[in-house]
Formats: structure tokens, C-alpha cells, sequence
């Protein structure tokens, strides 16, 4: 059999992003697998920096996909109508690109990419800030 192919989604805990993200990442990077990494609202967690418990239990859990399932990207995803960031998109946007740069700080060294789940539960790339 074939080794698969995988990607990590550190994604909200909220069932309809789920689908929409996984599709979007295995369409986009061409894998088999998405490994999910759900908090509510993960942008901002990773964003603030300022839980350790909670950054420390999604940086353990991304070690894992990146080292053991050779994942080939890591995506960190937010969306509309969010409860744990009931923040808009321009803000939750600002959110997903701090959480870039907490991630990148975790040196993976895999391409690190943000995503915005619109209302109609399509995906969107999030630009790096700068």
C-alpha cells in the first residue's frame, strides 16, 4: 500500500468548517489525510500567546502530524459566525496571520498557510501580514 500523503488543519472545533477545510487542503496540496487540531477559535489562541496550556497542547498535537505523518502543510483556519472568536472577518484575519507567526516560531519548516471559512462554508487563502 502506498504510503499516504497529509496535511494538519489546526481548525475550529465547529463541525461545518471541518468538511469545507479538509476538501480545500486535499484539493489544493494533493493528500490523502487531513489531521484535525480543533479548538474553539485556534486563531486567536495562537494569536494571544498567552495560554500556555492550551498553545502547548496544539504545538504537541502538530508535532505529531508533522514528524509522524510527514504532513506536507500546516493550515490555521478561522471562520464566520465563530463562538470562540466571535470576532469579524478583518479581525479574526489579523488573528490567522499572528497565528502564522506563532507556528513558524515552532520551526516545522513546512509551508504554513492561513484559511478563512466564509459564510457559505467556502474556503479562502488568508494572506500573510506585511
Amino acid at each position: 500500500m502506498p504510503q499516504q500523503k497529509f496535511a494538519t488543519a489546526i481548525n475550529c472545533m465547529d463541525g461545518r468548517t471541518q468538511l469545507p477545510v479538509i476538501n480545500w487542503l486535499r484539493e489544493h496540496y494533493q493528500v490523502d489525510a487531513v489531521d484535525l487540531i480543533t479548538e474553539p477559535g485556534p486563531n486567536k489562541i495562537l494569536a494571544a500567546n498567552t495560554d500556555r496550556a492550551a498553545v502547548e497542547s496544539i504545538r504537541r498535537r502538530t508535532a505529531i502530524s508533522a514528524r509522524h505523518h510527514a504532513s506536507r502543510v500546516i493550515a490555521i483556519a478561522g471562520h464566520q459566525d465563530c463562538a470562540g472568536n466571535p470576532a469579524n472577518q478583518e479581525t479574526q484575519t489579523r488573528h490567522t496571520q499572528a497565528a502564522l507567526k506563532t507556528v513558524a516560531d515552532w520551526n516545522f519548516n513546512l509551508p504554513l498557510i492561513g484559511l478563512w471559512v466564509n459564510e457559505n462554508w467556502q474556503v479562502q487563502e488568508v494572506h500573510p501580514a506585511g
